[in-house]
């Protein structure tokens, strides 16, 4: 295993854990935009609580969850995007127009692509889950 991109790892992992139907699972390493972007997640309810689970170099975290990620992933390379073209990643990345989110990274922290879009922001796409 890889760890080059702990992002995509955690997702990964997150999913094959959903697909077995696990109540939960444990990822390492966690870092700041690991547990940002698990954040926006639970805040969209794909995701149940992210407790840390050790203090050991790298930390693992428990993420409980809910049963509601049909796939989720990391988006690489990280494209630059514009309020313009958030339409254009949805068809790309998304099933269904409103159906899912891409997780942007913009200048005002890390959020859901319908909420960049609300606050007129572009930033990097990170991932997307559905």
């Amino acid at each position: 295993m890889s760890l080059n991109d702990p992002l995509a790892n955690i997702l990964s992992n997150i999913l094959n854990s959903e697909i077995k139907g696990k109540p939960f699972c444990l990822v390492t390493p966690s870092s700041k935009i690991v547990k940002v972007v698990l954040q926006v997640m639970k805040e969209k309810r794909y995701v149940g609580d992210c407790e840390l689970f050790s203090l050991e170099r790298g930390g693992t975290l428990k993420i409980n969850l809910l049963g509601n990620i049909n796939k989720c992933g990391a988006i690489k390379p990280r494209f630059s995007i514009t309020k313009k073209n958030y339409e254009l990643f949805e068809k790309r990345y998304l099933p269904a127009k409103g159906f899912g989110i891409l997780i942007v990274s913009t200048s005002k922290g890390i959020m859901s692509h319908k909420e960049a879009l609300g606050k007129n922001l572009g930033g990097k796409l990170l991932a997307y889950c559905y």
